[in-house]
């Protein structure tokens, strides 16, 4: 069981904004900041970024509760400055109801949101 994951960021304040904007359709938000580190969460920080050389690819996925977050999640990072990485969408190659979407956050990091429910069909 993981207790928190740590990223390492180039520009702190620059990540900081986009994960304020980032993760809030998912109802996290940022509980901890320091000049040069910030955590989120929901009740608690789990999802850190800090300042310092990039340490290579890395991919997190966080839960989404609904499609909905799902999309908004995608929606808001782009927004924010992120880069699309996989639109919204049914991933049947993982399980038949996967709906994820995926963005590279500013540093190129693959960050995920996924609702692993199923929900009402897609539009055709």
């Amino acid at each position: 069981m993981l207790d928190h994951v740590s990223l390492k960021v180039a520009d702190h304040a620059a990540a900081r904004a986009f994960y304020d904007q980032a993760l809030k359709p998912l109802g996290l938000t940022r509980l901890f900041s320091m000049d040069d580190s910030s955590g989120y969460g929901a009740g608690r920080p789990f999802f850190w970024i800090g300042q310092g050389e990039k340490a290579g690819y890395c991919h997190v996925a966080f839960v989404a509760p609904d499609r909905a977050a799902v999309d908004a999640f995608h929606a808001a990072s782009l927004a924010a400055g992120g880069r699309d990485n996989g639109p919204p969408g049914l991933r049947a190659h993982y399980h038949p109801t996967y709906y994820g979407a995926f963005v590279l956050d500013l540093d190129g990091h693959n960050i995920e949101a996924v609702c692993h429910g199923a929900g009402p069909a897609p539009p055709a």
